[in-house]
């Protein structure tokens, strides 16, 4: 996962407003306690994006991700910046701290990729060991009806000159996952175009298996949120926020 495609994920995604999501884990975590400058993990940090943003808002925090190609992107970013962040290569569901932390964040449909309830409750439980008594897991996923219905089954594509797109997707209903092929059309300096070919699944988990696995890792006080918002859950959210506290 996330191999050639580390090359163009930034291009890809340079609509996200980033610094709303950064705002918004913030909050989440000052709601949640989580005092300022704490030691945070985030699972799944991609090529860094939050990590950077909450940095700068001062908290100490280390990135973790399976891919070295997102990690090497994300420590390039953070040379860059001047700022010192640990970067570590670290499959989330097994993940370890030397010392315990504060809060452990999965950002950016980290928990989706988790593809089987054995994965979502190994992470669930690894999070909770990785915390002090009191700290907080906060993430987000994308909601069942978006990878159902917007995604599913349908064939999306984008016609730029610097970098296009085919994306494929498929819906399994018996597993409730989806997966996404994409065919990358990335231009060179002699305007030719190289081709990459990506290949990912996400599950869309449902409210009440993220509520029974959090509770069954031994979490609390677990709160679910619309996108970006201090307001629960609507009919017809993209993305769900969630946050548990540990005893």
């Amino acid at each position: 996962m996330y191999t050639a495609f580390a090359r163009v994920y930034d291009e890809l995604m340079n609509t996200v407003d980033y610094d709303a999501w950064a705002a918004r884990y913030a909050s989440l975590m000052g709601a949640c306690g989580v005092p300022e400058r704490a030691k945070c993990v985030e699972c799944a940090c991609g090529t860094g994006n939050l990590t950077l943003r909450l940095k700068k808002r001062g908290y100490q925090i280390t990135g973790t991700d399976v891919s070295e190609d997102m990690l090497a992107a994300a420590m390039e970013k953070a040379r860059a910046a001047g700022l010192m962040i640990p970067f570590v290569r670290q499959d989330m569901c097994t993940l370890t701290v030397p010392r315990r932390v504060d809060c452990v964040l999965a950002t950016c449909d980290g928990v989706n990729y988790l593809t089987s309830p054995e994965h979502a409750k190994a992470f669930f439980a690894a999070a909770f060991s990785a915390l002090r008594p009191g700290g907080a897991l906060i993430f987000d996923v994308s909601t069942p009806d978006k990878l159902k219905n917007t995604l599913g089954s349908n064939t999306l594509y984008s016609d730029d000159d610097s970098v296009s797109y085919i994306w494929r997707n498929a819906w399994d209903e018996k597993n409730a996952c989806v997966t996404l092929s994409l065919s990358l059309f990335v231009r060179r300096s002699d305007g030719a175009y190289d081709r990459l070919e990506e290949r990912q699944t996400q599950r869309a988990h449902s409210r009440q298996e993220l509520k029974s696995w959090l509770t069954e890792a031994g979490f609390q006080d677990i709160q679910f949120f619309g996108r970006l918002r201090e307001t629960p859950p609507r009919t017809g959210d993209d993305r769900w926020h969630v946050a548990a506290k540990k005893p």
